[in-house]
């Protein structure tokens, strides 16, 4: 059952006792995706936070010519949301796709409130989720401004050495901010 990688990912993370445990699968809900199915789109209202057990997700913007900027890949054990509309109630301002047939648990806010009371390992958790996620988007936003693409996607396979075998290149050359034709000039002299 997939709570149990969610149950497994976390025990990784902080200490939970077996009633915490019975809390967590409470607040969540399994949801199974087709290969390339729309979880949420721009202007839908944001209200839950998803947890990937199996697949890849992409997380999207579409700018005022109507170029899809893509600014999340996530895979097994990674979080995907539209962030700001989740924690504020809005309207989201991102699209979010299945890559792969994909298996995810999400939670609501308000779930996600009553397990941080019922669970406070959760708040501590997500405290430490939300400051990694804001690191990680600083350093990837002053290495767009720093580094090669050759670079940065030299250090992308380091870090995720089958992706190319499971997000389109189209996606990839979109997350690191260049041309699909860059991209695959980049590919050949790298081979």
């Amino acid at each position: 059952m997939s709570i149990s990688s969610l149950i497994d990912h976390l025990q990784s993370k902080v200490s939970l006792s077996a009633l915490e445990e019975e809390h967590i699968k409470y607040a969540f809900e399994e949801f199974q995706l087709h290969k390339k199915q729309r979880l949420l789109s721009a202007g839908d209202h944001s209200r839950y936070a998803y947890f990937i057990t199996k697949g890849c997700m992409r997380s999207f913007f579409i700018d005022e010519k109507g170029v899809e900027h893509v600014s999340q890949l996530a895979f097994e054990n990674h979080w995907i949301s539209d962030l700001h509309g989740f924690l504020t109630s809005s309207s989201a301002t991102h699209f979010i796709d299945s890559i792969e047939a994909s298996t995810i648990l999400r939670i609501s806010l308000d779930r996600l409130e009553k397990l941080y009371l019922d669970v406070p390992a959760m708040e501590r958790y997500f405290r430490q989720l939300f400051q990694s996620a804001y690191v990680a988007t600083a350093r990837r936003l002053d290495k767009s401004l720093t580094e090669t693409a050759d670079i940065r996607y030299a250090k992308l396979i380091k870090e995720q050495p089958d992706i190319a075998q499971r997000v389109p290149l189209i996606h990839i050359a979109s997350y690191l901010g260049i041309t699909p034709e860059s991209l695959s000039r980049i590919r050949k002299v790298n081979r």
